[in-house]
């Protein structure tokens, strides 16, 4: 008996999470199934940086120098010069050191939280709410367009030292009942005054830039090897770990199906030599 209610419990497992796909492949000219939305949950104050929370009014930030090119419209990724003053740089170096402690995963759903080094080897700090942060967190959100219940997460840095690296894998991990993480910032905060070598951020199912425009390859590894008359390809998308700069991307398809963008599956790519520093900036709230 015990047996028969294992095999039933993993059959109505399988048909929940397959259910859309089955139900696309039997009717492939059905349009895609909307999202089921739930009332918003509660916000966690202690994950999201809440204008709420903070006691003090934001002091005035230096104007925004930053500038845009897009990298790609479906899904919709942004490369970004210059997103980070030097002065904020610096910054999150002092305000980070002092809070940096070994990175975790969790495994969709989850709440409990454990460190694996061989899909994610790095130290993290959940960062002070200073008003250089609310500053960077203020540029994000006016970047997104001030959306209607979506907000920021708290920020977060991520030190990478040789043999660091995060595999492969998704930010916006589900879309459940119509909230989600919709949106994700890389940022590059140091590299170690300019010694580190590997680190970059792969997207190896995201549609390369024209080959034969080599203004990407300021950005984008173009080669694996940089010199040469005969540089041979790079099969997929690796962004260069450059300070103050950052990739901005989508996490959901805009279509209110709930559905993830497969070509968001990315990687910290292992670090060689040296130290990188970034800064994730992630957005969760109401899924389009």
């Amino acid at each position: 008996m015990h047996t028969m209610f294992s095999y039933v419990v993993a059959l109505l497992g399988f048909l929940l999470f397959f259910y859309n796909p089955i139900l696309e492949f039997l009717s492939p000219g059905a349009p895609p199934p909307q999202i089921r939305r739930i009332p918003r949950p509660q916000l966690n104050e202690n994950l999201l940086a809440l204008e709420a929370t903070s006691n003090q009014p934001l002091a005035e930030c230096t104007p925004d120098t930053y500038a845009v090119h897009i990298f790609s419209r479906a899904p919709l990724v942004l490369y970004i010069e210059n997103f980070l003053a030097q002065e904020e740089r610096d910054h999150l170096l002092e305000i980070s050191e002092p809070l940096f402690e070994p990175s975790t995963i969790t495994h969709d759903g989850g709440d409990s939280a454990h460190r694996d080094a061989t899909i994610r080897d790095s130290e993290v700090a959940v960062i002070p709410r200073t008003d250089v942060v609310r500053c960077i967190e203020k540029r994000a959100r006016a970047l997104q367009g001030w959306r209607e219940e979506v907000w920021t997460e708290r920020l977060r840095t991520q030190r990478y030292r040789p043999g660091g690296h995060y595999s492969h894998h998704f930010d916006w991990s589900s879309g459940r009942g119509g909230w989600g993480r919709v949106s994700s910032f890389m940022v590059w905060v140091d590299d170690g005054n300019g010694e580190l070598q590997g680190g970059g951020t792969e997207f190896p199912l995201l549609k390369p830039w024209p080959r034969d425009d080599e203004r990407w390859c300021k950005f984008v590894e173009c080669s694996i090897e940089d010199e040469g008359p005969a540089r041979a390809p790079v099969s997929t998308v690796v962004f260069k770990p450059i300070p103050g700069n950052a990739v901005y991307w989508e996490n959901f398809r805009a279509d209110g199906t709930g559905r993830g963008y497969e070509e968001t599956w990315h990687a910290g790519l292992p670090v060689e030599e040296g130290v990188k520093v970034g800064l994730n900036i992630w957005s969760w709230g109401r899924i389009d």
